[in-house]
């Protein structure tokens, strides 16, 4: 069903993977495709007067699904009253009432909004003892054969190919059992659990077995961050070390993928590898570049033969020799290059990234959180101040929940401190920083910020944005703190993008009508406030073009702080010497709250100042390998044409 859809929808006949892969456009239309299959097997189990045997998944995949079931079953009738779930794992220790635990995920997003009966569905217990756990387990297990295995099993898939909590190393028998949990895993939850230490280590996960067992198994992967193992799991060997990878020799397993997930998959980034395709600009520029890094060689040294022993020699019969193909491509990448990222006065723009006119040009930079703009783009954000154009900074959230607690207790009890030794009196120093104080001094692992204390934490980050700011030269006036309410939650979840979040961002637009707008393109942000933050920037443009000055405003997407564009992508490549890269250093290290341990560190153990000079090094040294100029750090822009 899936299968025949996508096949017919990309055009690909010949594949590199081993199983089942379904590709669309975005999460969103994915998932409805899912929950309608599941909706049908419900129906058809129904009408055969049968249950219908579902194993869930938790984790931020399957919340789209969940959503469109909840739908379906409000809106068109859907009952899941012949439904029995049995869920794939739970954190162990971990009480059912946690909000981090899977009962209570699987109430809010699915069980609390259906007619599921409440005896009808399964989720490992976190509160047994260590000396119960096999019994239970195989309790578990038993209860799934008895109702004759499981209909139809959803998926994720971890960073290192985990299935379930079913980490490398698993094997294909493995049972129903508690595991140690993979350091890879726990840094990735480390998100969820406000740092690395109070992550759990242990899990009890349905076995590999059981998952193989299923009558239909769907993987659903979203984003570029899982791009990688899904190559690995549906291209590599099947290996223990890529759980995954199992599903190879499953006989009704589908990996059901967006673009950004399905992106490294040969048919998909290397095309030519697999059939005849029409070359465009965009191809030849992506092929010729990879071809170039693959052979460790500069662009200009590629010879006919590179082309043809490499798969391109269609490329070669319809825009050859090489030698041509060759000056083509280094001379784009080389106009990608400008150390004027607000266009160049008074010179010839007909090559360059940027316009020339006007000379003084105004600039919007976007930054999700208050230390986006100083990571991702610091050295171009400081260019363009000491050229002379008038920059804005939208700073779109408050960043609170990045802050550590000891750091928001540390605030709070200098500014009680300092009113006591002063006799100073302060209704808001009551009724803010002490209530904050008696909070934090009492709060429980994963209990939820109270306002008080998100206020604290949220001004902190403010500081240190105005101080990044003046250190750049931008005026008190040219700051702007838009808090989009989608953010203010006190939690990693976040609401979904509503209007209001849209016209505070039109509303900062109009007021300033820039001629520039730079925004984070950056994806991988694993708790998703890019991606809301980037959407509420391409909605209110989208709705602003039709006004005057839209006109002559171009939209630039940088990225930095989680990944980087590729080499292929890049249209503006902003230049920096050893000086410039340590003045962006000093940037970044007014952002205090953020160095020395961050609360959302990601899979990445370096700091952020640390991500942002190695990448700005990385692009730095493709340039060089390519045969361009060779510079200290670069840092990336792509266009966005609205």
């Amino acid at each position: 069903m899936l299968q025949s859809t996508i096949d017919k929808a990309t055009g690909f006949e010949k594949r590199f993977e081993n199983i089942g892969t379904v590709v669309y456009e975005n999460s969103t239309i994915a998932s409805k495709s899912v929950a309608k299959e599941i909706a049908d097997l419900i129906r058809v189990k129904q009408a055969q007067k049968q249950p219908c045997i579902l194993g869930l998944a938790t984790g931020s995949s399957p919340k789209g699904l969940y959503s469109e079931l909840v739908r379906l079953h409000k809106e068109e009738g859907l009952s899941f009253k012949n439904v029995v779930s049995f869920n794939l794992d739970e954190y162990y220790p971990m009480e059912p009432d946690s909000i981090n635990s899977y009962v209570r995920f699987m109430k809010e997003q699915l069980f609390n909004h259906v007619d599921i009966l409440t005896e009808n569905y399964y989720i490992p217990n976190g509160k047994l003892s260590k000396e119960d756990i096999a019994d239970y387990c195989s309790n578990y297990e038993a209860k799934i054969e008895a109702l004759g295995g499981i209909d139809l099993q959803i998926l994720g898939i971890g960073g290192n190919g985990h299935i379930g909590f079913n980490e490398s190393g698993s094997l294909q028998n493995s049972k129903t059992r508690l595991v140690a949990l993979d350091h890879v895993t726990r840094v990735a939850a480390s998100n969820d659990f406000s740092g690395l230490e109070k992550t759990p280590r242990t899990a009890i996960t349905l076995g590999v077995k059981k998952i193989m067992e299923a009558k239909r198994v769907i993987l659903m992967a979203w984003g570029e961050g899982k791009s990688h193992i899904i190559k690995a799991s549906t291209e590599g060997p099947v290996t223990s070390q890529v759980p995954a990878s199992f599903l190879q020799e499953h006989n009704n397993a589908t990996f059901v993928l967006d673009q950004s997930s399905a992106s490294k998959l040969t048919r998909i980034n290397t095309p030519w590898l697999v059939e005849k395709i029409k070359w465009t600009d965009k191809l030849i520029r992506k092929a010729v570049l990879g071809l170039a890094l693959h052979l460790n060689k500069p662009i200009l040294m590629l010879t006919d033969a590179d082309y043809i022993e490499n798969g391109m020699s269609d490329l070669l019969a319809d825009s050859g020799p090489a030698y041509d193909i060759n000056i083509k491509i280094f001379n784009k990448l080389q106009n990608t290059i400008t150390g004027w990222p607000g266009g160049k006065p008074n010179a010839d723009d007909s090559k360059r990234p940027e316009r020339a006119e006007p000379i003084k040009k105004r600039v919007l930079i976007f930054s999700p959180h208050p230390d986006d703009d100083i990571i991702s783009m610091g050295g171009t954000f400081k260019r363009l101040q000491e050229q002379g154009h008038e920059v804005h900074i939208g700073y779109q959230t408050s960043g609170n929940i990045a802050v550590a607690d000891d750091e928001a207790l540390r605030f709070a009890s200098f500014v009680c401190d300092y009113n006591d030794k002063f006799g100073i009196k302060s209704l808001e120093a009551d009724n803010i920083y002490k209530k904050a104080i008696t909070f934090l001094e009492n709060k429980k692992t994963s209990e939820i910020d109270i306002l008080e204390v998100r206020y604290i934490k949220g001004l902190i980050r403010k500081g240190e944005a105005q101080s990044a700011c003046y250190f750049i030269g931008v005026p008190e006036s040219q700051i702007h703190f838009m808090e989009l309410p989608f953010y203010e939650t006190g939690t990693i979840e976040k609401k979904p993008l509503e209007e209001e979040d849209i016209q505070i961002t039109m509303d900062l637009i109009e007021k300033i009508k820039p001629h520039q707008i730079y925004a984070a393109g950056d994806l991988q942000d694993p708790h998703g406030t890019h991606k809301v933050c980037l959407d509420a920037v391409f909605g209110a443009v989208k709705r602003l073009k039709s006004k005057k000055f839209m006109n002559d405003c171009w939209v630039w997407l940088y990225r930095g702080a989680w990944q980087e564009w590729g080499i292929d992508e890049i249209e503006m490549a902003v230049p920096m010497g050893p000086d410039q890269v340590l003045e962006k250093r000093k940037g970044i290290f007014k952002h205090q709250s953020q160095k020395d341990g961050v609360v959302f560190q990601g899979a990445d153990s370096r700091e952020f100042w640390q991500r942002a000079e190695d990448r700005n090094k990385e692009t730095a040294n493709l340039y060089d390998q390519l045969g361009l100029s060779r510079y200290a750090a670069m840092e990336a822009f792509v266009r966005w044409m609205y």
